[in-house]
């Protein structure tokens, strides 16, 4: 009789900061309805991987649920995959926290299932050709990761039936093979169809080996497939239609086929992802293209033939495409060397050490650092709970690291360095309370406001850009006006959307929205055109290079920035010069600003100058998120509100939820725009706006005679409500 082995995994995961509802549906809906259907089928031999933020949360919500799996465990129907405790991409990170985080989630699971993990769960299946050494120096035994990292290594369908070795510089692990064909009969076809195919591939002149392996989140969190899974049974009678076949079906563990089966050779495997992640990480105008090279070889008939050499780009380039990755991943390799430091000090209390390490373990979860249609980074909660866990390492590392008088007393740390390896420097100002990132050569910008004290980072926002995929909703837009024009679409070509309307709101910055950044406006530019990012810029300081210079008067650090311009208006174009300085104090939440402009020209000269001030608190319609003036406003005052005040002296933002006040002072009338920005990005669950940050705009017109300087101070304080 023809037989053949089957090994299935599962992998369940939910990102650090996501909803506690979100962790709720999850477990309601797939992770307990899936342990209860397989409990009844004790036959089905299955992996179970929960990463380790979502395992935690399980054991504290339901004890009971952690002990029905560890006496699956203990029956052997379940063997436990480990990976990152708080699944980070492995590439992504040091050596040092790979072996950390897997370390930590092969204590966990050992603790509360009494297994002890033999294989990893690779997150998004990112491989790269040097990790099986951090692999192997873990004590793993095999990874999993998808077929077609195989086939573009050269390797055929049928030579996938079984599993293969690799190596780096001798540090060995054993790679498994996901079937693609199975991750789409699982469960979206009826169970004859995987048995069908197993059929196809059983032998009886040769062991081999079928791999599933895909996400838990597919068997109930997924459109429609609580309702298929559970309500109308699939799992139940995909398990049973197993368990009939188990004559010539054998159901193995990944650990169980490494003792059967020998290797089926050795592979070296190059970068990969799953096809779509690849996809994703090329630049927008990069995707159509290959998007329409993919359409002509299917139109052509040759896509099934070649799809395998046919790749998109290569993960790492996320933090190429999107600056706001790249610093959450720069800061947190600047943490983890902080922590390298430390901890070869005895000197620090390593618990504190210990204590900071977790928290920069639990900012590199990789959901905010990508994405596509799945991945977090313009979701504003999971890019908070990165900065917040990794400010909050910052935080203990200060307290672990700094003699206590210097501790309690407040100091200032300055650093010139190439933070975000652009090759050129940034300045970091670091105090107790602050962590203030510029950008000398982008203007003289800040672009991370971090506040220790509530660990946010106020400029946490996303630029808006264009996105490939936004070519789809205009599509959409027009198909509603022409329905006849539509026809019968795949999957992949159904758009939805959460809203009407979106595709009047697709708006794109030229510039990244961070904060300081210096702008000379047109005469006739409307508060409308400035938001949508569609006016004329008059002067050529915006995004430009800045001289700058660092004067430490204790307790009080200054740091100037200086560019000589022009300013074009109405036809006349004029020198003009700014200098920006900005005044921190070691024991304050105070950062004072002061501008001067000189007319450097020979003439008169009309410019309108302003001064983009952006802050990220996460909600702009809540009720308890909000600005004031000091005046009595018509407006609404949401933080998704837009509007002009005029003659405003002092004004804020106020976070209930965070606790805290923003609060702004001008020592001159000052006219006030203000608006949100806003990105449209796409989810599993259709097109949907997102609220990224609050721009706010003081702005003045100002005449300059020849010679003549113009100065005004902008005081921004932040209060603990």
């Amino acid at each position: 009789m023809k037989k053949v082995k089957l090994a299935l995994g599962i992998h369940n995961h939910q990102p650090v900061g996501n909803f506690d509802f979100v962790f709720e549906l999850a477990y309601q809906k797939a992770y307990l309805p899936f342990l209860d259907v397989l409990q009844r089928h004790p036959k089905i031999k299955i992996a179970q991987h929960y990463s380790g933020v979502l395992f935690q949360w399980l054991l504290e919500h339901d004890p009971q649920f952690g002990e029905k799996l560890r006496q699956m465990v203990a029956a052997g129907q379940i063997e436990m995959m480990s990976g990152g405790y708080y699944e980070p991409i492995l590439v992504n990170i040091p050596d040092e926290d790979k072996l950390g985080q897997i370390e930590k989630l092969n204590q966990f699971v050992k603790k509360h299932t009494g297994y002890d993990p033999k294989g990893l769960w690779l997150a998004e299946r990112i491989w790269e050709p040097q990790l099986p050494r951090p692999l192997a120096q873990t004590g793993a035994k095999y990874v999993v990761v998808d077929d077609s990292h195989f086939k573009t290594a050269g390797l055929q369908e049928k030579d996938l039936y079984g599993y293969y070795i690799t190596e780096e510089t001798g540090y060995v692990i054993n790679i498994f093979p996901i079937s693609e064909r199975l991750r789409y009969t699982i469960p979206f076809e009826e169970p004859q169809a995987t048995i069908d195919y197993l059929r196809t591939v059983a032998s009886d002149d040769e062991e081999r080996l079928v791999v599933f392996a895909d996400d838990g989140e597919k068997f109930g969190i997924w459109p429609d497939t609580y309702e298929h899974c559970y309500e109308q049974g699939w799992l139940d009678r995909f398990f049973r239609a197993l368990e009939e076949n188990l004559d010539w079906i054998e159901i193995v563990h990944f650990s169980e086929a490494l003792e059967k089966l020998p290797p089926s050779g050795r592979v070296y495997l190059p970068t990969a992802s799953y096809r779509e992640m690849m996809e994703w990480a090329l630049p927008s105008d990069a995707i159509l293209n290959y998007e329409y090279f993919e359409h002509q070889l299917k139109e052509s008939q040759l896509f099934d033939r070649y799809k395998n050499f046919v790749r998109g780009g290569f993960w790492r380039n996320f933090l190429a495409k999107y600056p706001e990755s790249n610093n959450m991943h720069k800061k947190s390799l600047r943490i983890s060397q902080r922590i390298v430091q430390a901890k070869k000090n005895p000197a620090y209390d390593q618990k504190l050490i210990e204590k900071a390490t977790d928290h920069l373990w639990a900012g590199q979860t990789n959901c905010p650092y990508w994405h596509g249609v799945f991945g977090g980074l313009y979701l504003n909660n999971l890019r908070y709970a990165v900065y917040h866990n990794m400010i909050r390492a910052e935080a203990i590392l200060d307290q672990a690291m700094k003699p206590a008088p210097v501790y309690k007393d407040g100091w200032i740390d300055i650093e010139v360095t190439d933070l975000d390896a652009d090759g050129r420097d940034e300045i970091i100002i670091e105090t107790q309370k602050l962590n203030l990132c510029f950008s000398p050569n982008n203007g003289g910008t800040l672009f991370e406001m971090d506040y220790k004290p509530r660990a946010v980072n106020l400029l946490d926002t996303m630029t808006r850009r264009k996105e490939a995929y936004h070519q789809r909703l205009a599509t959409l837009a027009q198909q509603e006006k022409n329905p006849s024009d539509s026809g019968t679409k795949s999957i992949h070509d159904i758009v939805k959307t959460k809203e009407p309307g979106l595709e009047k709101k697709l708006k794109y910055d030229w510039y990244r929205r961070t904060s300081l950044i210096d702008h000379f406006l047109a005469p006739d530019t409307e508060l409308t055109d400035f938001a949508n990012c569609e006016y004329t810029e008059s002067g050529d300081f915006l995004a430009s290079p800045y001289r700058f210079e660092i004067s430490e008067r204790k307790p009080a650090t200054e740091l100037s920035f200086f560019r000589e311009g022009t300013v074009k208006t109405n036809g006349i174009t004029s020198r003009v010069q700014i200098n920006k300085t900005v005044r921190i104090t070691a024991d304050s939440n105070e950062i004072i600003v002061v501008y001067e402009l000189q007319n450097l020209g020979n003439t008169i000269t009309d410019v309108w100058f302003g001064v983009e001030l952006n802050y990220a608190l996460l909600a702009g319609n809540a009720p308890d998120r909000y600005y004031y003036f000091d005046r009595e406003c018509q407006d609404p005052l949401n933080l998704a509100s837009s509007g002009e005040e005029k003659g405003v002296r002092q004004m804020g933002l106020k976070d209930e939820w965070m606790k805290l006040d923003i609060r702004l002072n001008f020592d001159r009338d000052t006219t006030v725009w203000r608006f949100p920005i806003e990105t449209i990005s796409q989810s599993e669950g259709g097109f949907e706006r997102v609220y990224q940050s609050s721009a706010v705009f003081p702005n003045w017109k100002i005449k300059l005679k020849s010679g003549e300087s113009w100065k005004t101070e902008i005081n921004q304080n932040i209060f603990d409500l």
